[in-house]
């Protein structure tokens, strides 16, 4: 079986910080650290479905 690894939160991020945005273009989602001070998505990742967001909270160690 794998060891599950994680990784800390990036500095100046907190969990609340996830957000999963959509594009009005494309409707493709991403999910990544919002910062409000740019407003913009940081060490986002593509999502394809529940599994890579579930994946992506799992990674930070963060719990739903």
């Amino acid at each position: 079986m794998k060891k599950q690894t994680t990784e800390s939160i990036p500095k100046g991020f907190t969990a609340a910080d996830i957000k999963v945005e959509s594009s009005t273009c494309t409707g493709e989602k991403t999910i990544g650290f919002y910062s409000k001070a740019d407003k913009k998505l940081h060490y986002s990742e593509l999502v394809r479905s529940q599994r890579d967001i579930d994946a992506f909270y799992r990674k930070y160690g963060v719990n739903k």
